[in-house]
């Protein structure tokens, strides 16, 4: 089939792409002529892994296309995907959907015979009803129908999450578009995967609720993790025990501080103001909101206790930028709001992430960002975990002890072993648990 794919952010790339690696004949549609240049030279504008070799394969087989002229793109087309940016407003938090409606006039414009149109971004329950209006009211002679087809792709797993996954929404009231998005996602080739047909606007709310789930699921093992380092438990072990239960299971039970990225602050935020517009009170996510926004405050105040309860003229290393390991996003990272703390207390901070250093130079200001973690790490009176990247784990510690003022280190991630950074001669402090200092004693962080 022919596909179009208006937008070419991290859902539209991703899931074009794949599309194309499928056997389709796609053509990515964006209006930023330097991204689209730098696409058909191979140039990504996100990182996520193996999605530069799949986009150069595809390209170069002619199954993958990048242009701005939508009306060309969409000649004889079987369906187009929306899937532009949707961001919370500044004024009140709801979804800005100028994007989405904006696509739908252009496609109800330049369409140039039947086409289902295809909710690919995150949107507020309604919005199909209301692309479905504006591609009606511009009375074309053509049949259109709009889906509602949620993404679920995790960064840095999405080109996996994409060809294998564990399942796939329709929403849709016509038989014919459900036939065609089917088609495209050649759903034979998914035994494994579950088809889900579903009314447009329940589709609509599945995307929402799956991440204020998980959010949920992210902020509820956060305070377990106070409670455990409260009353000596260990967050770690409890964790495990509540993901052997097959009704809870064991993803999203990482204790760390705090969620942030593309999606579930800005859709924990939309679905309550939602909710809210329908006379409906979300008190268990809105309270996910207001915990999940004081942890990462809290963890800077971790910091400071761990330092002896301040950090004024101190340089701290902060290990990790972007919101989770194998991206460059920095979208409501936990790493700003801590960094800033400790600026606001009086800290130098010299940072290192992998991947994510030019986006977050963008959103910090009088930060030293350097090229590894043991530049970061020079000098410093404390190193603090913040990213869950697989290569600090495998750091060498004992050089790292050497180039650092003080042997101390945060790990608000939990990702370093406790053995080995004691062995090392490092006073260590982590989250949900109390592991020894290196003489033996206790290193006790109050919950906040």
């Amino acid at each position: 089939m022919k596909i179009v794919v208006v937008g070419s952010g991290y859902v539209g790339l991703v899931a074009g792409t794949c599309f194309a690696d499928i056997g389709h004949s796609v053509v990515c549609v964006d209006s930023d002529q330097k991204k689209l240049e730098k696409l058909r030279q191979g140039v990504m504008p996100i990182y996520e892994p193996g999605l530069d070799d799949l986009v150069a394969r595809n390209h170069a087989s002619g199954r993958l296309s990048f242009t701005d002229e939508l009306g060309s793109a969409l000649t004889g087309a079987h369906a187009a995907f929306i899937a532009v940016g949707t961001p919370p407003r500044a004024t009140d938090g709801h979804a800005d959907m100028k994007y989405v409606h904006a696509v739908a006039h252009a496609i109800a414009e330049k369409a140039s015979g039947d086409l289902v149109v295809v909710n690919k971004s995150t949107v507020p329950v309604g919005t199909g009803d209301e692309v479905e209006r504006i591609l009606l009211s511009a009375r074309r002679p053509f049949r259109f129908s709009v889906v509602s087809n949620p993404e679920f792709l995790r960064e840095g797993v999405a080109i996996d999450d994409f060809m294998r996954p564990d399942r796939i929404v329709i929403g849709s009231e016509s038989e014919w578009a459900r036939k065609v998005v089917s088609g495209i996602y050649e759903v034979e080739r998914l035994s494994e995967a579950a088809i889900l047909h579903t009314s447009r606007r329940s589709a609509e709310l599945i995307k929402y609720a799956a991440n204020a789930f998980l959010a949920m699921k992210i902020t509820f093992i956060n305070e377990i993790s106070d409670l455990c380092e409260a009353v000596g438990g260990d967050v770690r072990h409890v964790a495990h025990g509540l993901g052997l239960d097959s009704r809870i299971g064991s993803k999203f039970l990482n204790a760390g501080p705090g969620y942030g990225g593309s999606c579930f602050p800005k859709d924990t935020l939309a679905i309550s103001k939602t909710a809210r517009d329908h006379r409906v009170q979300l008190h268990t996510i809105e309270t996910v909101i207001q915990v999940n926004d004081n942890r990462k405050r809290a963890m800077a105040l971790r910091v400071l206790d761990a330092c002896g309860g301040s950090v004024r003229g101190k340089t701290i290393a902060v290990l990790g930028l972007a919101f989770k390991a194998h991206t460059d996003d920095m979208r409501d990272s936990p790493a700003i709001p801590i960094i800033q703390a400790l600026q606001d207390f009086g800290a130098r901070v010299r940072a290192h992430d992998p991947e994510a250093m030019e986006n977050a130079a963008k959103l910090l200001t009088n930060v030293t960002f350097c090229e590894d973690a043991l530049d970061a790490a020079t000098d410093s009176d404390a190193v603090v975990v913040l990213t869950e990247w697989p290569e600090f784990r495998d750091l060498d510690l004992g050089q790292l002890k050497a180039v650092m003022a003080e042997p101390l280190m945060i790990d608000l991630r939990n990702l370093m072993s406790e053995d080995a950074v004691l062995e090392a001669g490092f006073t260590y402090c982590c989250v949900g648990r109390n592991p020894a200092g290196p003489h033996g004693e206790k290193q006790l962080l109050a919950a906040e």
